[in-house]
């Protein structure tokens, strides 16, 4: 047995990871007679886990509070003498700063001034990008559930379609005239670029599977053009996203779905080989299922919350083998080709986990801690002249952890140490049926 092994490590290093998907809400206060007023409390709160940060105005009464997660939120504005300023119901998404300039009323503490589901204008970016919202994610129907199928929404973006009958359909995505090399994806802060060979996310070069499971995704965000300079490795696209957290109520849900062949029509090849062969044709099989589950919730309501998730892809599709003896060689003639032909089965098994944890510290920091896990299995690069017995049965595990603390006090936001325990990290072990070869390909 042939055995080949490369290993390829690069260390994580904190400072390689950012606060990206993470937004903020700035802008200033004055009374009613335009004078910028110093000193204002304003405290933005999470509505679904009532954990709130605050800041005080300055001295040309500017406001800013960084490092907001995607979520929606109320804005208080408290300052002796004057009403209290409330505004509900703020979307926060990825990546987005929020302008709100406050006026506050003369008055006492105990009145307010309540603002009602007022649009956020976000402050002026020079960024090029598209927010797929959770709304969209959860509503909008993708046949794979891959989530980088949304990713289309942001013009110039490209998805390789999930072809039915293409043994190469890799999920990958490219944008502008520029390849899928060109592209990076973080999860939280932390890179998935394939660093070790093509496809552009770990794990994307050889796989009809999903890089991270949808219904752990709270959101995302499409940069096209001028994207900031912490964003590293790419040229044409960058995709970052947050991973959802729990909130105060426990929820959860799950799916399921199914398809067989009898939900396909025949492709252009299947009607011509049922029209030469009626009473012998047979419809190769497929069935594919897709399933999921999640829950969330608190482990110490206001303090530690947990969010967890399940998906699975599993896929039964069939190559066709047809293999003719060439003309010319009567030694040939003896030997039964046919038990090698037909419609052969071509397996792809795929289980994506993630499991999270975030903890209130206190007033000023955060602990975050998460890690998902993605394993697959695809027995494939067989059919037309190549026997099943020389398929492929490709095996891929990406692990990922990440833990994260924030402290925020003022307009000073340390967002520095990160680290990722597992950094991405995928395992691609390939072997023949025959165990004629094996190569193991290890990427981190």
């Amino acid at each position: 047995m042939r055995r080949r092994m490369i290993l390829v490590v690069s260390l994580m290093a904190p400072i390689s990871m950012f606060a990206q998907g993470l937004g903020s809400i700035g802008g200033t206060v004055a009374d009613p007679s335009g004078a910028l007023d110093p000193g204002v409390r304003i405290t933005a709160t999470e509505v679904g886990t009532n954990l709130s940060r605050s800041a005080i105005s300055d001295e040309q009464g500017r406001f800013v509070i960084p490092s907001l997660r995607p979520a929606l939120y109320d804005l208080i504005a408290e300052l002796p003498g004057f009403r209290n300023f409330t505004q509900r119901g703020m979307t926060m998404l990825a990546d987005q700063s929020i302008a709100v300039n406050v006026t506050l009323q003369v008055g006492t503490a105990s009145e307010t001034v309540t603002v009602e589901s007022a649009p956020a204008v976000e402050m002026r970016t020079s960024e090029v990008a598209t927010n797929v919202t959770q709304q969209q994610i959860q509503q909008l129907p993708t046949s794979s559930r891959n989530f980088l199928d949304l990713a289309q929404l942001a013009p110039g973006v490209t998805v390789t379609e999930d072809r039915i009958n293409s043994g190469t359909a890799f999920r990958t995505f490219s944008a502008g005239a520029q390849g899928v090399n060109n592209v990076n994806l973080f999860i939280d802060g932390a890179s998935l670029k394939n660093d070790l060979t093509g496809g552009g996310v770990a794990g994307q070069d050889a796989s009809r599977g999903n890089p991270f499971p949808r219904n752990a995704i709270q959101e995302y965000r499409v940069v096209t053009q001028n994207f900031k300079a912490e964003y590293q490795k790419a040229s044409s696209a960058i995709i970052t996203a947050t991973t959802r957290s729990g909130s105060n109520v426990w929820s959860g849900n799950v799916f399921v779905g199914y398809q067989n062949k009898g939900l396909l029509a025949l492709d252009t090849f299947q009607i011509k080989d049922r029209t030469a062969n009626p009473s012998g044709f047979r419809k190769p099989d497929y069935s594919r299922v897709l399933s999921g589950l999640s829950i969330g919730g608190p482990l110490i309501r206001n303090k530690l919350f947990f969010f967890g998730s399940y998906e699975g892809n599993y896929q039964n599709r069939a190559n066709t083998v047809n293999i003719t003896a060439p003309s010319g060689f009567s030694f040939l003639d003896t030997v039964n080709l046919a038990r090698f032909n037909g419609h052969i089965a071509s397996p792809f098994r795929e289980t994506l986990l993630f499991g999270k944890l975030n903890y209130a510290v206190g007033n000023h920091s955060s602990l975050d801690l998460s890690f998902n896990n993605r394993h697959e299995t695809d027995v494939r690069d067989f059919g037309g002249q190549t026997a099943a017995q020389a398929a492929i049965n490709y095996r891929q595990d990406i692990g990922l952890g990440i833990l994260k603390h924030s402290y925020f006090s003022g307009v000073w936001l340390n967002d520095g140490w990160k680290f990722a325990g597992l950094p991405p990290c995928a395992l691609t072990r390939t072997s023949t049926r025959n165990t004629a070869s094996t190569e193991d390909v290890a990427q981190f």
